[in-house]
Formats: structure tokens, C-alpha cells, sequence
């Protein structure tokens, strides 16, 4: 079994990106939620996707000498005009949630296509499992507000 550099590369970026996204959309959406303890779990789950790309950070020079692909300008834009356009009339919690459910569900699918079909590294590997795993966790926590 060969491992491929670019393989490692792909999947760290593919993650730290899905990650930034993630922090962006609970960034944009925090302003909207009322209820505290709602709140409070979204502000611990922006903190689990800034853990894992502190962590992507640390072993991608191992891999590449740039730094992991983020989210850009337009993504960003794109992502929170979204937001405003699907939370203007509601912004309920179980409007908030789906919007998170949804985000998180392609952050699953993507992390889980890169574990069932790329040739990775342990290291990476783990990374990623660790962010599906967040991910699969927070799901189900969100899937409380709907």
C-alpha cells in the first residue's frame, strides 16, 4: 500500500476548509440565537473546529510547505448572505439548527468519503476521524433543536 503525499495534502485542506466553514456559519448565526444553552453548545462546537485546526496546522508542514486551504472572501460572503436570506423571517432555534444540521451533514460526508476512499497517513487519518466524530456528535445534538 503506497501512501501519495498529495493524497495527505488533499485531505488535510479538504478538512481545514470544511472546518473554517463550519466556524464561519457559527460565527454568522451566534448573533441570532437567543436561548443560552443553545449558545453554549454552538460556541463549544466553533471551539472543537478551531482544536482540530490547530491540530491540521501542526502536521501539515510535515506534508506541504504552505499552510492548509481556508475559506476565502467569496465562500464567506456566500455562506453569510445564506445565512440572512434563510434566517430573516426565523430565526428560531429549530431554523438555526437546521441550517447547522445540514452544514454539518456535508462536513460528515465529506470527511467519510475521504476515509473510505484516500490512502492516508495514521496521523491524518485519526485527524479526520476526530472531525467526523465531532461532527457525527454534534449532529445528534442539533438534531434536538429541530
Amino acid at each position: 500500500m503506497v501512501i501519495k503525499m498529495e493524497e495527505n495534502i488533499n485531505a488535510l485542506d479538504e478538512i481545514h476548509k470544511g472546518s473554517c466553514m463550519g466556524m464561519d456559519a457559527i460565527h454568522f448565526i451566534l448573533e441570532k440565537v437567543e436561548d443560552e444553552s443553545f449558545k453554549d453548545i454552538l460556541e463549544k462546537q466553533y471551539q472543537t473546529y478551531q482544536d482540530i485546526n490547530k491540530d491540521i496546522e501542526k502536521i501539515y508542514p510535515k506534508y506541504n510547505e504552505g499552510k492548509p486551504h481556508s475559506t476565502g472572501a467569496m465562500t464567506k460572503a456566500m455562506t453569510y448572505s445564506g445565512i440572512e436570506m434563510k434566517t430573516m423571517s426565523d430565526t428560531s432555534n429549530s431554523k438555526i439548527a437546521e441550517l447547522l444540521v445540514q452544514g454539518t451533514n456535508m462536513g460528515i460526508i465529506e470527511g467519510r468519503k475521504i476515509l473510505n476512499h484516500k490512502m492516508v497517513d495514521d496521523e491524518v487519518e485519526h485527524l479526520i476521524d476526530r472531525y467526523v466524530g465531532m461532527q457525527e456528535k454534534y449532529l445528534e445534538v442539533l438534531k434536538k433543536y429541530l
